[in-house]
């Protein structure tokens, strides 16, 4: 295990408004945040990517499409997929969301996205999730100005709010995980999770194979997966969070499915916790360097970041007061050898922060910024000198942002 991460081979609260003057409501209850206007962290830096005006931005991933030793950012808003050249960001327009490409009419942008090597051919494509579950070919010159090639993944599942890759069945190949959400009366897959094998060297539309592994029994609002080896057997198991509230029946809950002996039959469902309102983000990780699964989680439409401590999976809260953490992040972020963990909120009043591992799950809570929604974070070197940094998607801020550790 890297880092001790669970790699793989490769009362309730519902949201009335907006954050306003550092405020937020919630039903009739007004909470302040005792925020100072900024952060002033002598060790992060922030950059723009995108400046606020396209409307939200749901999700940003990285990758250096040119080989320069910068990252490169792809990320969708006013209707389009936009390529960013790092480390001064030209956009390249690389799709423009149009109607007639699959059943479900588009929006302007993608709930989430990740990148896969979809066609087999060493470069990074871009899938999204855009009520159709989508992917774009990377071409030879990704800077080139021409549309990415477009390819329908899946347009009968819906409701998929995450988008994240993992080998699954042990095969040497990175897979797929989605989530279909929504009810029986809007889609054939309801309230269910997949995963889907890569077609490798055939680039061709409709040759992925779907297993639904968590079978209608992911009711709610199923928000982010994380995989891992939970359990200790070797195979890879798969957990989500799923949000409640009006609309969305049968969530507030935390758990994992494990993985059988054979990955493409339905997997066994393990219950973390229920009564969780807002729950959103869980990774499966070895928190305290025991040896044993434990898993990190947040509750990003509700309040606090939590982990669950294996064997018996109690509850351990880490941060209670934090609003909205809408993204999780679970890596060693100081270099020291045990998993550190991040998040950021995801209202305009959203809180940056990470949380320092002692190496025995005993976390310090570093603020590295104030007033910078999320709603995607992930930790990158964005810079290639060898740390890692934070790329946000800042939801209802409408920008993209990268925190630069000095």
């Amino acid at each position: 295990m890297r880092n001790a991460r669970l790699d793989v081979p490769k009362a309730s609260v519902n949201l009335k408004a907006r954050g306003k003057e550092g405020s937020i409501s919630y039903d009739n209850v007004r909470l302040w945040q005792a925020l100072p206007l900024s952060a002033d962290n002598p060790d992060w830096k922030k950059h723009i990517v995108v400046r606020p005006g396209s409307g939200d931005i749901n999700s940003a991933v990285a990758n250096d499409f040119d080989g320069d030793g910068y990252e490169d950012v792809i990320a969708s808003y006013g209707g389009e997929v936009t390529l960013h050249r790092g480390p001064h960001w030209e956009p390249t327009v690389i799709h423009e969301f149009r109607a007639g490409l699959s059943r479900n009419r588009p929006r302007a942008n993608c709930i989430h996205s990740c990148l896969l090597d979809v066609d087999g051919d060493g470069d990074s494509d871009f899938i999204g999730s855009n009520l159709t579950l989508f992917w774009l070919e990377c071409p030879d010159d990704p800077f080139g100005g021409s549309e990415w090639t477009y390819h329908t993944l899946d347009d009968e599942i819906l409701g998929t709010h995450c988008v994240i890759t993992g080998d699954v069945n042990l095969d040497g190949k990175e897979d797929l995980i989605a989530n279909s959400f929504q009810k029986p009366e809007r889609t054939s897959i309801p309230e269910s999770i997949l995963w889907y094998e890569t077609p490798g060297s055939s680039s061709l539309d409709g040759e992925w194979s779907r297993h639904i592994f968590a079978d209608h029994d992911a009711p709610g609002g199923s928000h982010y997966m994380g995989i891992g080896d939970v359990d200790g057997d070797g195979r890879p198991d798969i957990a989500a969070g799923a949000k409640g509230g009006i609309g969305f029946p049968g969530g507030e809950w935390f758990a994992w499915w494990t993985q059988p002996k054979d990955p493409k039959k339905p997997w066994k469902k393990r219950l973390l916790a229920e009564g969780q309102p807002g729950a959103s983000n869980i990774i499966p990780g070895d928190l305290n360097g025991d040896g044993v699964g434990d898993l990190l989680a947040s509750r990003g439409h509700g309040f606090g970041l939590i982990w669950f401590k294996g064997p018996d999976f109690e509850l351990v809260e880490i941060d209670a007061k934090i609003v909205g953490p809408h993204s999780l992040v679970l890596e060693d972020l100081d270099g020291d050898g045990d998993l550190d963990a991040a998040t950021c909120g995801h209202y305009e009043t959203g809180v940056v922060a990470w949380y320092e591992n002692d190496g025995e799950a005993n976390f310090t809570k570093h603020v590295i910024d104030v007033n910078q929604g999320s709603y995607d974070m992930r930790a990158e070197d964005m810079d290639g000198d060898g740390d890692l940094d934070f790329l946000v998607a800042g939801h209802w801020t409408g920008n993209v942002v990268w925190y630069e550790r000095k």
